[in-house]
């Protein structure tokens, strides 16, 4: 049986990198209880994989790894006895369980996240014309990082909306595997258009959701493809 659990992570975790959470929900499953399997050899780990692994300094609702589980929990008692081990800071939202093809994996269905880019001062303030003006390109050209060299990519297909909340902008931009997009690249290539003199670091960033796409081209979150399991 495998399950899917969502956290959120905020306060002084924004600072702990994903290795770091890696190990924290690794020493969480033991404290909590939690019938996680195993892989089989001579040094085994626990079966847990995160769909969208989130950068360093971001918080987020909507974060998500899978597990394997060895027996059945219910999705009440894992959600409540993960909590009673977690610090301030993490939160376990839900835990589901999903289809057991490799190909359900949080890792392989990702398609999209939404984020918030909130501006640390005040007075850093656009508008839904300054946002529809800078989506009306056909071409947004930025250079991108990869793990050997730097490479021009056109990252427009990959912003799929953008709108104003209050002071903050929200967008909701490619995710995963095949195109994966970070909400200061958007944010400084938006800055540059508008030839605005403050830069991406200007600016906090926090992601709301990751999601999974249906047949029907309508977008999910991923614990959506889940069902709760009951004790």
């Amino acid at each position: 049986m495998k399950a899917r659990i969502k956290f959120r992570k905020y306060g002084v975790m924004k600072y702990i990198g994903h290795l770091d959470v890696m190990r924290y929900f690794q020493k969480a499953m033991r404290r909590a209880e939690i019938p996680i399997a195993f892989t089989q050899g001579f040094s085994p780990h626990m079966i847990m994989s995160f769909a969208n692994p989130l950068g360093v300094g971001l918080t987020s609702d909507g974060e998500y790894f899978d597990i394997e589980l060895k027996e059945p929990i219910s999705s009440e008692d894992a959600v409540r006895q993960l909590n009673e081990a977690m610090v301030d800071g993490m939160e376990v939202v839900s835990f589901v369980q999903i289809p057991d093809e490799k190909k359900a994996t949080g890792m392989a269905i990702i398609e999209a996240a939404d984020y918030l880019s909130i501006p640390k001062k005040e007075g850093i303030l656009f508008s839904n014309e300054d946002l529809a003006s800078f989506l009306s390109q056909t071409e947004i050209l930025v250079l991108k990082q990869t793990k050997k060299s730097e490479k021009e990519v056109n990252i427009r297909p990959w912003i799929h909306k953008m709108e104003m909340r209050g002071n903050d902008i929200f967008m909701q931009v490619s995710a995963g595997s095949a195109a994966n997009l970070k909400p200061e690249l958007v944010i400084k290539s938006l800055l540059h258009f508008l030839c605005k003199k403050e830069t991406e670091t200007d600016f906090y960033y926090h992601r709301i959701e990751n999601y999974a796409r249906l047949e029907d081209g309508k977008l999910i979150p991923l614990d959506g493809l889940g069902t709760k399991i009951e004790g």
